[in-house]
């Protein structure tokens, strides 16, 4: 009944958007509302599940996407991550929504959702720390700010990673450039302006790739 719930609840994410009504699961079930508190206390937890369950997933196609191209350069596990996550969002429009898109009215995120959330963030640290490791260097780049500098080191210092500042600071560009295209994708944004997406895509990711140290050689 549990997955029944949950079933019904992200077809509602697909008709009716974020703001997720326990009225209309219940309709859609042909139960009455009062029952589905026995599975979930309120609106709140139900959407926790569904995040939750949707981080997982996302997190599931970027690792699985990771280990298919283990074998293959840095360069080339960046974009093989960067291209699952971009096709998990094309194929999973609202559950990416639910995660991306505007905050849900009288929703606050609970910290269940945090580690599922970085996943992909780890992903492509650790690949751009492999690349510095073997020797790839980074191109000249405009000072880093020494607020910024402190706030990636103090992150540093919680999660324990063979990385620079420097370098770190890169990534976060990429891992922001990352759902900020295909946020624009997902969302229309480049409807009548941009056709060839996957294109576009993928060279904009390699620009992030070359400014995190991993550049394209023959």
């Amino acid at each position: 009944m549990i997955e029944e719930i949950k079933a019904a609840a992200r077809r509602r994410l697909a008709a009716d958007g974020a703001d997720l009504s326990l009225r209309r699961v219940a309709s859609d079930l042909d139960i009455v509302p009062s029952a589905l508190y026995r599975y979930f206390s309120s609106r709140d937890q139900l959407l926790t599940a569904l995040i939750i369950e949707a981080y997982q997933a996302l997190a599931e196609a970027a690792r699985q996407a990771a280990a298919q191209a283990q074998s293959a350069r840095p360069r080339d596990r960046f974009l093989a991550v960067s291209h699952a996550v971009r096709q998990w969002a094309l194929d999973h429009p609202a559950e990416y929504n639910l995660l991306y898109g505007g905050p849900v009215p009288g929703y606050a995120a609970p910290q269940d959702t945090v580690a599922p959330a970085a996943t992909v963030i780890l992903l492509l640290v650790e690949i751009a720390a492999e690349g510095a490791a073997r020797g790839q260097t980074l191109p000249p780049s405009a000072p880093m700010p020494e607020p910024v500098r402190k706030d990636l080191q103090e992150l540093i210092d919680q999660h324990p990673v063979d990385i620079s500042e420097e370098l770190l600071n890169r990534v976060f560009a990429g891992w922001t450039h990352l759902f900020g295209l295909i946020s624009f994708e997902v969302f229309g944004r480049l409807e009548t302006i941009i056709h060839a997406r996957r294109d576009y895509f993928d060279h904009q990711m390699g620009l992030m790739a070359d400014l995190c140290g991993l550049p394209h050689r023959p």
